[in-house]
């Protein structure tokens, strides 16, 4: 059940709450860059320990609601913990790391048009003569943007890097694919549940599996000339990084897009998501200290176009 409020409130406060998190969720993409000695695997594991430990220290403000969860409940939150947190962003980190940022970024921008596309084969359907305008626009946008980036990519990395890294990325964008869908389709079936609550129990999910992630990364970093297993060769910033990333991208962006994807439609979160994307090429820029180029603003300016048409497509319906 929709809340009752005005139409146009519904759909301001959803965007408000879809472009807090794509400004959270772009973060994700820069901190492998600040940290590029740290294995991809005690990236994922140290952002989601720490998204488990925020969670924990919440789970009290939030006792009574969090207790009249279901068992299916924590079971979909354990799923959604390991495949949209754990896996993806392992994912990710992986195909930065190899690949360097343009790239992955390249394919991770698809993720707009590719939820858009899949949502619209659900309950909420919109014709597609409707749909198709903005997500054209959006993928002229995201070609425009990544013509820029790929121009950036150099001779730094080996093609077996490339092509690696590729396919990590794919695999990256299955699973972010499979997430906002299902998560969506979850609270759509539980009306009475929080925002709030649901972003907490997939945290306190994520903990036990991030816990057994980082135990087990001490089997692999036990070569004495490897990687300074727990901490690293940067203790503070890689704990201050990952609690920020914990706090920020994990609990705080999981709870906006919760509220986004309760108020609405998942074909329009979808394409919402391309707020994650812009978010991620302006912190590439500030992180390398440079302004983009004609082509990167053109690119830029048809994404926030394409967001634009697909509003008023749904606005319509």
């Amino acid at each position: 059940m929709r809340p009752e409020l005005p139409a146009s409130r519904v759909l301001v406060e959803g965007i408000a709450c879809a472009l807090g998190a794509g400004l959270l969720w772009g973060l994700v993409f820069v901190v492998p860059l600040m940290l590029p000695d740290y294995p991809p695997a005690m990236l994922s594991c140290g952002r989601y320990l720490g998204f488990g430990v925020i969670a924990l220290l919440l789970a009290g403000t939030d006792l009574p609601r969090l207790q009249r969860l279901q068992r299916q409940d924590w079971r979909m939150a354990c799923e959604l913990a390991l495949v949209g947190n754990l896996l993806y962003y392992l994912f990710l980190a992986a195909a930065i790391q190899l690949a360097d940022a343009p790239l992955p970024t390249m394919l991770i921008g698809t993720l707009p048009i590719v939820i858009a596309i899949a949502a619209n084969f659900g309950s909420e359907a919109l014709p597609w003569r409707r749909l198709l305008p903005s997500l054209l626009v959006i993928a002229v946008g995201i070609a425009l943007v990544n013509s820029h980036e790929m121009a950036q990519l150099g001779t730094r990395r080996s093609p077996h890097d490339y092509l690696l890294g590729a396919l990590l990325a794919v695999a990256a964008v299955l699973a972010w694919t499979w997430y906002p869908l299902r998560n969506s389709h979850w609270l759509r079936q539980r009306p009475t549940l929080a925002s709030g609550t649901w972003a907490v129990a997939q945290g306190l999910a994520t903990l036990p599996l991030a816990a057994v992630g980082m135990a087990a990364a001490a089997f692999l970093f036990q070569d004495p000339g490897g990687f300074d297993y727990p901490l690293g060769p940067q203790p503070l910033r890689y704990v201050g990084l990952m609690l920020t990333l914990g706090l920020c991208a994990s609990w705080l962006g999981t709870l906006l897009w919760n509220r986004a994807s309760r108020l609405l439609p998942t074909a329009l979160t979808g394409q919402l998501i391309v707020f994650e994307t812009l978010s991620a090429f302006a912190y590439a820029f500030i992180w390398r200290g440079a302004l983009p180029g004609g082509m990167a603003l053109l690119g830029i300016a048809l994404l926030v176009s394409g967001v634009i048409l697909g509003v008023r497509a749904f606005r319509a319906g």
